[in-house]
């Protein structure tokens, strides 16, 4: 069953809003190109400014660096980073998932060795999910982890990992057990460090020259036994919580909106009717998105895992932010400077593709949802 209900951010969070506006309106790095996207900025150094802020793990203990504050308020705190364009790639995953799974399956000496300085801004985790051939399907990985003297060999490779040439660790999906008919069993997640010299990591070049996503190659890596996540064999459950998280946030469907804003600013207070109508269209599509993906935050808060609704919001977010730019586009005026416009449209284009495919694909969504309501 589908569950939405209404829900709205506390009073208390305006002032945090603010907040937040007054700290990117100081500490904003000035060469950073703006984009809504969440991967569009690497910048270690800003994530470690919002560590001193209080701004990651916010959720989390006390006991482990976090600042026991609401989901509600982390809602907050990631809607304006992202709308402002805000350079979060690097502390992305560590503060949006990787933090929480350590926090529900991890063991304590995992907790207090990562989340503290997760919560500084200083250790940065990559997804080890997908692999060549498997695409989406997270059950037809092959990457293979075998018992040996104090630890697991691991053998295999991680495709599209982003940041993995840049980040210290991560936590990788793999095979346990023989494949069954049960495809979900034999899973387990194990904590990788990138720095080690058995790992081979080879970046991939897209289409304009950029080198965001890596190739990671396991022969023969030694891993400790600490570096097991939970339960070996438990890996689906666990990688199934985790992404409740990664597809219900607002990134699933602000990635475009530094276009929408550019667009409103070339018209400014007069917009005719044409412009009028996308910029309705726009604002209806997106506050609909906006209360949903609260609605989903409120379920985080109250210990729920949304999968089905994290699931829909992610595949009507990505429909939308590929649409925006589309629709801004053909209702733009000619007679005015649309050189700021211009660019963040270009950059969209860019970016677009990728929005369907991370975090699972579209028909991979639409399966979860139709199961989530029972019609499949």
């Amino acid at each position: 069953m589908l569950q939405l209900d209404p829900a709205q951010l506390p009073q208390a969070t305006r002032e945090l809003r603010l907040q937040v506006r007054e700290f990117l309106a100081q500490h904003m790095p000035k060469d950073h190109r703006l984009n809504s996207d969440f991967t569009s900025g690497y910048d270690p150094e800003f994530s470690q400014l919002l560590g001193a802020q209080g701004w990651l793990g916010m959720t989390w203990p006390q006991q482990y660096g976090g600042h026991q504050r609401s989901f509600l308020e982390r809602y907050v705190v990631t809607e304006e980073l992202l709308a402002s364009g805000a350079p979060v790639t690097a502390h992305w995953i560590s503060d949006r998932q990787t933090g929480p799974l350590l926090l529900k399956f991890g063991s304590e000496q995992q907790r207090e060795k990562y989340l503290p300085e997760i919560c500084a801004g200083r250790c940065f985790f990559s997804i080890g999910m997908s692999e060549p051939n498997a695409g989406s399907d997270l059950a037809a990985i092959r990457t293979t982890a075998v018992p040996t003297e104090g630890g697991w060999l691991l053998n295999g490779t991680k495709l599209w990992s982003s940041g993995a040439h840049l980040n210290h660790f991560m936590i990788a999906l793999v095979r346990t057990a023989p494949q069954s008919d049960n495809r979900h069993a034999g899973m387990s997640q194990f904590i990788i460090d990138l720095k080690s010299p058995d790992i081979d990591i080879r970046t991939i070049r897209n289409i304009v020259g950029n080198e965001d996503f890596s190739e990671v190659h396991f022969t023969d890596t030694f891993v400790p036994a600490t570096a097991l996540v939970g339960t070996a064999g438990n890996g689906w459950q666990q990688v199934t919580s985790e992404l409740a998280f990664e597809r219900s946030g607002p990134e699933r469907f602000l990635s475009t909106f530094r276009v929408f804003a550019e667009f409103i600013r070339l018209f400014e207070h007069s917009p005719t009717t044409l412009e009028a109508a996308a910029l309705g269209r726009i604002t209806a599509h997106l506050m609909t998105l906006r209360h949903m993906s609260i609605s989903v935050a409120s379920m985080l808060e109250a210990g729920k895992i949304p999968g089905t609704e994290a699931a829909l919001v992610k595949e009507l977010g990505n429909t939308f932010e590929k649409l925006l730019p589309e629709i801004c586009r053909l209702a733009a005026p000619l007679d005015v400077d649309k050189s700021r416009f211009d660019d963040a449209y270009r950059d969209s284009l860019l970016l677009s593709p990728s929005f369907t495919l991370r975090g699972g694909t579209r028909e991979i969504m639409r399966g979860v949802i139709a199961r989530g309501l029972g019609i499949r």
